[in-house]
């Protein structure tokens, strides 16, 4: 009977300890549950999803309490929508930023944390790279540059092949190319109207080569001239020679369908930045395509490509978890992240040791080093109305026939003269 009792108490004592075991095996369960963290990175990339969720999965594998959901809206549309998230306190914890007068905007509120104490990386990218992610308002950083864009002209190689064409180097040589195209039947020029920024993108292009690159910016920003200087405003009727070449119905065409015509190979030539490159190769990776820089009036002219530091990777400063965000705003400023992407997105990333291994971002090197400031977004995105606003708007009007290229430059130039002190003197 005593042998009885003592097995019974050993038995309910070994089923004590195995409740406590298993207790405390579910809570230590739940507390690495809980301690799993979700960071939501928004961004207006919808064309490069897949490229970032590969780069949040070598980074969750390294880092397996953190999780990152990358959410892509409509370029159209995102300026608004993560406007209102930042003054309504509902951004993400990872922002996906312009650059210049596109992250002062919410650098100056204070919605962004300052990175240069956070990310030792930063004091290695290059100058022009820091000077899209610097506020004006404190000459801090808030964010990790992740691209420097150029803006040039693709062209279908099977397209000039069989029409026996080759790069033009004049203005005249692109139109006659153009004309070849249409004489062929098919749409010489893939761009369309409805999207202003297309059309800054057109004219970031064209114009240089017009009105004097890198004099006429320099100058402009310093006040010494202004958007009416006769150079600019005839620049601007460059754009007007390109309508006949442009698809039927033009200003109804929007973004996404210029880039189908292209990828589908029924528009030989599309004008925009080299950031379409790998959306371009993923979509068709049978099309042939090259680039070249805008062509300049004369044979033998210094041809100009309008580049620009990108925008960058921030924090939004009410992010409930910001170690971890700051442990991934780090591994954007890493090489291997700056590599995948590189290679895998087509475009240069501003990351240091990252060696671009494409021939298209190689020929891109080359072009770049005749660049000039992308002007309406490096010089003059700071305040509102931005030159930016005022161009897209005004260029719509003119390739409308609503207005003309001397209407154009009175709204710029009356517009920026609001906030911009050297056009007020």
């Amino acid at each position: 009977m005593k042998k009885i009792r003592i097995m019974t108490i050993l038995l309910l004592s070994l089923m004590f300890l195995a409740g406590i075991g298993f207790a405390g095996g579910q809570k230590e369960g739940a507390a690495t549950q809980a301690e799993k963290v979700q960071l939501d990175f928004w961004s207006w990339r919808t064309e490069d999803t897949k490229i970032y969720n590969d780069l949040i999965a070598m980074f969750q594998k390294e880092n397996p309490g953190i999780s990152v959901k990358y959410s892509a809206y409509k370029t159209d549309e995102w300026n608004t929508i993560i406007s209102a998230a930042m003054k309504g306190g509902t951004a993400p914890d990872i922002v996906h930023l312009r650059a210049y007068g596109g992250l002062e905007q919410y650098a100056a509120p204070g919605y962004l944390v300052p990175l240069d104490d956070k990310v030792p990386a930063l004091k290695n990218f290059s100058p022009v790279a820091l000077s899209g992610v610097t506020a004006r308002k404190d000459g801090k950083m808030y964010g990790v540059p992740f691209a420097t864009q150029t803006l040039v002209i693709f062209y279908n190689k099977k397209i000039y092949d069989e029409l026996g064409l080759k790069e033009p180097e004049t203005w005249d040589d692109f139109l006659a190319n153009l004309k070849a195209v249409k004489n062929s039947g098919r749409v010489p020029l893939a761009n369309g109207g409805k999207d202003g920024w297309m059309l800054e993108v057109m004219h970031g292009v064209i114009c240089p080569n017009f009105y004097g690159a890198n004099d006429f910016f320099n100058a402009l920003v310093k006040g010494e001239t202004n958007f009416m200087d006769e150079r600019y405003r005839k620049s601007l009727e460059k754009l007007m020679e390109l309508r006949p070449y442009m698809p039927e119905n033009f200003m109804g065409v929007a973004y996404t369908d210029t880039q189908m015509l292209f990828i589908n190979e029924m528009a030989a030539h599309f004008i925009g930045g080299i950031w379409e490159a790998g959306y371009f190769k993923a979509q068709n990776p049978n099309l042939k395509f090259d680039v070249f820089a805008g062509p300049a009036a004369r044979k033998g002219d210094t041809r100009y490509v309008s580049s620009f530091a990108d925008g960058s990777y921030g924090v939004y400063y009410q992010t409930k978890h910001m170690a971890e965000a700051v442990k991934y705003i780090n591994f954007t400023a890493t090489t291997q992240f700056g590599q995948y992407f590189t290679d895998n997105l087509l475009q240069l990333s501003p990351v240091p040791g990252v060696v671009p291994k494409a021939e298209i971002l190689n020929k891109l090197l080359e072009l770049n080093k005749h660049s000039t400031p992308y002007v309406t977004l490096v010089g003059f995105r700071w305040e509102q109305p931005t030159g930016s606003a005022l161009l897209q708007s005004a260029l719509q009007g003119m390739l409308s026939d609503k207005i003309t290229s001397q209407n154009v430059v009175e709204e710029m130039q009356k517009g920026v003269a609001t906030w911009y002190k050297p056009f007020q003197k």
